[in-house]
């Protein structure tokens, strides 16, 4: 009777150690091997901002980090400038004006015209000024020298200052 009980522990024993290999052996199968890869991380191609078919700024990007000054370049139908200039404002993450300046249409270029044509602009901002979150939006106000509300329009887009 003792013998049978020693040859039955050893038989659970060995069951047990069969049943847990092959518990160990199924999940292993499941997990795949580590491998020293970079994992890759889906990052949405950036797309100009825009408005409508009235002005592209190509630089900086949306959601871009910038330098103080920012150097903003796009194009914009002529009709978006007076004098071939237009407002840029650049407010932080609670709208404070932390920088203001204008685009100009490059030179050599008409503004007086309905197609589109290119320009520039510097707009410093005051690092200060940005508060507890280092993100704003920088916006581009249509020049309205009439000052009539039915001709305002504006482009603004979120930027990360570094």
């Amino acid at each position: 009777m003792y013998m049978k009980r020693r040859y039955m522990l050893l038989i659970l024993l060995v069951v047990f150690g069969l049943l847990f290999w092959a518990i160990v052996r199924d999940s292993a199968q499941r997990i795949p091997p580590l491998e020293n890869k970079q994992p890759v991380i889906e990052v949405p191609a950036q797309q100009p901002a825009q408005k409508d078919d009235t002005i592209i700024v190509a630089s900086p990007l949306p959601e871009a980090t910038v330098t103080n000054p920012i150097i903003i370049k796009g194009r914009a139908r002529g009709n978006w400038f007076f004098e071939a200039t237009a407002p840029v404002e650049v407010v932080n993450w609670d709208g404070l004006i932390v920088g203001q300046g204008y685009i100009k249409v490059d030179d050599g270029h008409d503004w007086m015209t309905t197609e589109y044509v290119p320009f520039t602009g510097t707009i410093s901002y005051d690092k200060t000024q940005l508060g507890a979150y280092q993100h704003g939006w920088i916006i581009l106000k249509k020049a309205n020298a009439s000052g009539e509300p039915q001709f305002d329009s504006a482009l603004e887009f979120k930027v990360f200052f570094n």
